[in-house]
């Protein structure tokens, strides 16, 4: 998965947003061993004390545990992750909503267009099939 980092916030908060999102999505699965820090800031191209820091915040929200001298672990609490995931997409939603009435949309005209794209774009996956 490439690390596509920008400048418009701060570079730990983006890698921790990404590694988050690896763990909902199930790339890192409950109770696997995730990859150093070293590993990661080089994959990521940062340095490892940014690494280090989306990690500390990764151990403060339970997603993720140090086993002492072995590295840290996905936590194996499912609900946890699904938890995360389920927070992950209501600020995603909150956000789309934001952006919307930016533009001038109402709720109803959002959903409208929602429900519209959702069958245009299920109309198109059973054409395809």
């Amino acid at each position: 998965m490439a690390w596509e980092l920008n400048s418009d916030r701060p570079i730990y908060a983006q890698i921790l947003e990404k590694l988050q999102v690896r763990i909902v999505c199930g790339i890192y699965k409950p109770g696997e061993w995730l990859p150093s820090v070293r590993d990661l800031a080089a994959e990521a191209s940062v340095n490892p004390n940014t690494m280090q820091r989306a990690f500390a915040e990764l151990e403060r929200s339970g997603l993720v545990m140090t086993q002492r001298n072995m590295g840290r672990v996905v936590t194996a609490d499912t609900q946890l992750i699904e938890n995360a995931k389920h927070q992950m997409a209501v600020t995603q939603t909150n956000s789309f909503f934001a952006n919307m009435r930016q533009l001038g949309y109402s709720d109803s005209d959002i959903i409208f267009l929602i429900n519209q794209n959702a069958n245009t774009t299920n109309n198109a996956n059973h054409t395809n099939d």
